[in-house]
């Protein structure tokens, strides 16, 4: 590790600290200030904008990535302008910070209560997507807290002129310029010296691939909120109405094949087997979705006429991000949890079913960040929440779980009024 980037990341993590005190204390409407004038800046210096991100397309394309990562790298009118549009919703949004709650009067005469307060200074790694230098910067600064984020190095020029921009803004509105930081290196070692920065960082959250994340989390020693698969389920019961399961199930998989919220394994009760799968199997088929299959799906699918595949033992724990679909026939409802909770990822899982005992212990008793009955797995997402914008999923049972917006980048502390009592 050089001393170089171990300095870079010592004098970041030591400005982000001190902004985070002050962060901490900003009224929400110097908050709210700095995300309007965010969005009139990315507006105004849109050309400036377009130029960076056209010295980080023309390196990618010399680099030899591929059309689709490009794509993912280039900032259009559209893309610029829902970074506006994100900034201006972000500052409509409640502010959680200083919120109390749950004030109670004791015996001993105190009141007891909790403030919901910011968590200090987020490390955020991400790659390839520009928006989401903006996207987190919003977030933190609405939430009082202050980061330090380190986009892929394929983004760099993008990235900076984005945050000069949130800089300014927060210049402008007299809060300081530090809450928000770009890593200033594109090391690689930069990010090695973040996850383990515990004395400046207080969380990491990791945006990006597989990869990425399971390296952060083997070698993190700063807490980390993240989530490494998206293994979902749909499950059909026994009780369910089949037009609605069709319907459910069909946009679960396909409305978007790629995101981490899609169905990846579809279950289903044995005494609706014969009349449900047909059905979303002729879509899938008509959708060239594969599916792979256990024993008995298989056999009502063939006899129905429709081409599948053997499932492998790995297709139950497998997140495909593609046009395939594993399939299992259970018995019951025991079975169907059973199967989830040896499978699952813990993002999310849905249950599709007219039973309202079935659908209460569906929700009891499966162990996910969302658990949803009778709606497809694509609305876990921090927008369809009404959390207006997310900063990522979280499968982790401590702190946040599920789409993690403003209250997930917020904890909360104790805070005891009193009127001169002593304990006796």
């Amino acid at each position: 590790m050089t001393t170089s980037v171990s300095k870079l990341m010592i004098e970041a993590g030591q400005k982000a600290r001190a902004a985070s005190r002050r962060m901490a204390a900003a009224s929400t409407a110097d908050k709210n200030k700095v995300l309007l004038r965010l969005a009139e800046l990315l507006e105004a210096k849109k050309e400036d904008i377009f130029a960076a991100n056209e010295q980080d397309l023309v390196k990618a394309k010399e680099n030899g990535l591929k059309e689709s990562f490009v794509d993912r790298l280039r900032v259009t009118e559209k893309v610029l302008g829902l970074m506006a549009e994100g900034a201006r919703q972000t500052a409509a949004l409640p502010d959680p910070v200083g919120e109390i709650s749950e004030m109670r009067r004791r015996p001993s005469g105190i009141q007891v209560g909790r403030m919901r307060v910011p968590l200090g200074v987020l490390g955020i790694i991400y790659e390839s997507r520009p928006n989401v230098t903006v996207d987190a910067a919003c977030l933190a600064v609405k939430s009082g807290n202050a980061c330090i984020l380190r986009g892929g190095s394929e983004a760099f020029e993008t990235n900076r002129i984005l945050g000069e921009l949130v800089q300014q803004a927060l210049t402008e509105t007299g809060l300081p310029t530090e809450a928000v930081q770009i890593a200033p290196t594109t090391d690689r070692d930069f990010v090695g010296e973040m996850i383990r920065a515990n004395k400046y960082v207080d969380v990491i959250i990791p945006r990006g691939g597989k990869g990425l994340i399971a390296r952060l989390a083997a070698e993190a020693t700063v807490p980390m909120i993240h989530h490494l698969d998206g293994i979902c389920h749909t499950y059909v019961d026994k009780d369910a109405v089949i037009d609605m399961a069709v319907s459910v199930t069909d946009n679960a998989k396909t409305q978007r094949y790629s995101p981490c919220n899609a169905t990846e394994t579809l279950l289903v009760h044995e005494a609706v087997a014969d009349v449900f799968l047909p059905r979303i199997g002729k879509i899938f088929a008509e959708k060239n979705v594969e599916m792979r299959c256990d024993a008995k799906s298989k056999a009502v699918l063939e006899a129905s006429g429709l081409s599948c595949v053997d499932a492998d033992p790995s297709d139950w724990d497998t997140e495909y991000n593609a046009p395939i679909i594993s399939i299992a026939v259970v018995k019951s409802l025991d079975e169907a949890i059973a199967f989830i909770e040896e499978h699952s990822s813990k993002h999310t899982d849905a249950i599709i079913t007219n039973n309202l005992q079935a659908s209460q212990r569906f929700l009891r008793e499966v162990d996910s960040g969302s658990v949803m009955v009778n709606c497809s797995t694509r609305f876990a997402d921090g927008f369809e929440y009404g959390l207006g914008a997310e900063i990522g999923i979280s499968t982790g049972k401590l702190h946040a779980r599920g789409p993690v917006g403003l209250e997930g980048l917020t904890s909360l502390k104790y805070v005891v009024i009193g009127n001169g009592e002593g304990r006796q």
